[in-house]
Parts: structure tokens; C-alpha cells; sequence
């Protein structure tokens, strides 16, 4: 805490999609109170701090960190390794951070793939020299750098010890609002070796107010193809809701809209791997009496991996290609 009696808060932008940076402001009013106890010290996304003017912070001086997105490049983790020194509470903030998110659906394919289409085959890439980029590049006016890209996207804590993780994409605003006033107030501990806050050890399903019928999925649907009978199961009438196998604190906010459950606040508690409790839970509802009808089911599903681990692939048993 800084000699004036003020916190002093930093949040950062890793590999995302900056919606996490604007989660902050969906705080609304309550952003003041916190501005009336609290200083920014850096929010490269808000503000105009450098890497260079953190640096110069005594160690553990913020008290409070937000570390948004996962990490792809050679900056980001250096930025990570920097907060983790100069912070004493680390939250990684969001999907990205907590599982990696979207960025790592990208996991599943290689370095040399994801250049070959960004920088060559991609319908809107015109690029007749075939230049891709390099960490260093010499020129007449020396040497320019910019970050190596690494393999594959890896968690904030697959890189520096982190005390909590709040997850979402974004994190709902109201249990930000409850995580930031426990660690204003001190009433959680400084380090706390991963804990998820902001989230319930509820499943999705267990806060969703559509009823359950308890019938079997006959087939599967993509939500343009047909309206849903309101108030009913949306997987149970065979949209592919992750409600089963995402762990609560939403409020279940896209069920109660008529969306299904995408999965963003990553596997319930004492779940590993959320691709497989999904796939678990489908082979108990679906209505397969054989091996041939289970294939005709599963056929109907376009993006198994894209699905089932479209918010947490970088925590997941698979990881990356290898």
C-alpha cells in the first residue's frame, strides 16, 4: 500500500481480446468507489505507463494485479514475470489468462501453419515477397525487434505463480465487484495458489432456470437451424449447451437470454479436463442404443474440439499440438 494509505492497481492485456479490459468498466458507479481508495498504476489500455516506469516499483509495491489474456509471445511473458515481482496479488483475470480461451483454440495447429495462412494463403493476405516475421530484422538504421511467437498460447499460470483466477469471457461484473472488495478489504489471503473466486463449485446447469425433462437427445441442432421451445433444456432439445460441464458464478446470463452455455467459465470444480466432462455427459443423454446411431449423433457435431474447449484448451489434457 502506498505511503498515502491508497492501494495501488494494475491490469494488463495479454493475448485477448481486450474485452476483459472493458469488463472493468462494466463495474459502472462502483469504479469510483474504488478510485476513492485506490491508485492506478498501470492500465497500458487506459493509461500511458511504460514497462520501464513499472520496472522502477519496488518489489510488491501493487497490490493488487489484473493479468488479462493468455501468453504467446516473448513481451508477454516478459510483462508476466515482471508483474508476479512487482505484485502481491496476481489474479489471472478471465478465460484467456485462467485457460487460455479462444487464442488457444489455435493450439491445434502448428507455428509454421498459422504463418503459412496468415501470411500467405489467407483470401485477403497479399504478400507477393512472402515476408513473415522475425524477431530481429537488420536495417539501415540498426536492428529491429519485436516479440518471437511461440508455439502455442500458454495460461498466465503455466508461466508465473498466480493467486487467483478469476474466470469468464468476460468475468461477470458483479462477482468482479465482490473479488475486488474482498482483496480491498484484506479478507483473503495474499497467496492462495490458483484459487478460482468470482465462480461458484456449481455447474452452469445447476444456476439455469430452464427446466429439465429429463428425455433423451435424439439430435443435434445449431441454434440457426430452429427455435427453441422456451423454458425447456436447451440441450435436452439438442443445442449443445456446456452448462453440464462449466463451472457456475454466470448467473447462467446467456441461458436466461435464450443462448446456450459456451463454456467461458471453464470445468467445475474437481473436473480436469472440460472436453471430456462435456463428452461424459453427452454419452448419458444421448439417445444411442447402438455403436452405429452413437456415430450418426456424434457426426451431427461440426467442431468437437472447437465445442467442447473453445475457452479452455490451454488447461486441457491436450494442451497443444505436439
Amino acid at each position: 500500500m502506498a505511503s498515502n494509505g491508497r492501494l495501488k492497481i494494475g491490469v494488463y492485456w495479454a493475448a485477448s481480446c481486450g474485452g476483459c479490459d472493458v469488463s472493468v468498466f462494466e463495474l459502472g458507479f462502483r469504479i469510483l468507489d474504488l478510485l476513492d481508495v485506490a491508485d492506478i498504476v498501470f492500465w497500458p489500455c487506459a493509461t500511458d505507463f511504460k514497462y520501464a516506469s513499472v520496472a522502477g516499483y519496488p518489489d510488491g509495491s501493487i497490490d493488487i494485479c489484473l493479468f488479462n489474456g493468455g501468453v504467446r509471445n516473448t513481451e508477454q511473458e516478459m510483462v508476466a514475470r515482471l508483474l508476479r515481482r512487482k505484485s502481491k496479488t496476481l489474479v489471472a483475470y478471465g478465460a484467456c489468462a485462467a485457460d487460455g480461451g479462444i487464442p488457444a483454440l489455435a493450439n491445434l495447429s502448428s507455428r509454421e501453419a498459422l504463418f503459412q495462412f496468415a501470411y500467405h494463403d489467407s483470401p485477403s493476405t497479399e504478400n507477393p515477397a512472402g515476408v513473415e516475421p522475425r524477431p530481429e530484422t537488420e536495417t539501415a538504421n540498426g536492428t529491429l525487434e519485436i516479440p518471437d511467437f511461440y508455439s502455442a498460447v500458454l495460461r498466465l499460470g503455466d508461466v508465473v505463480d498466480v493467486d487467483y483466477v478469476i474466470p469468464g469471457c468476460p468475468p461477470q461484473a458483479d462477482r468482479v465487484w465482490e473479488v475486488v472488495q474482498a482483496l480491498v478489504g484484506g479478507d483473503v489471503p495474499a497467496r492462495n495458489a490458483g484459487a478460482r473466486v468470482g465462480c461458484t463449485v456449481r455447474s452452469v446447469c445447476d444456476e439455469c432456470p430452464l427446466e429439465k425433462r429429463l428425455v433423451k437427445i435424439g439430435e443435434f441442432r445449431r441454434h440457426h437451424l430452429f427455435r427453441p421451445e422456451p423454458d425447456w433444456c436447451l440441450l435436452e432439445q439438442g443445442q449443445l449447451c456446456m452448462g453440464p460441464a462449466t463451472r457456475g458464478g454466470c448467473g447462467a446470463l446467456c441461458l436466461k437470454a435464450g443462448m446456450r452455455c459456451e463454456g467461458c467459465y471453464g470445468p467445475p470444480a474437481e473436473v480436469s479436463d472440460q472436453g471430456t466432462a462435456m463428452a461424459g455427459a453427452i454419452g448419458c443423454l444421448a439417445a444411442a442404443s447402438s455403436e452405429q446411431r452413437a456415430a450418426e449423433l456424434i457426426s451431427q457435431i461440426p467442431d468437437p474440439a472447437g465445442t467442447f474447449y473453445r475457452f479452455s484448451m490451454a488447461s486441457s489434457h491436450l494442451k497443444a499440438r505436439r
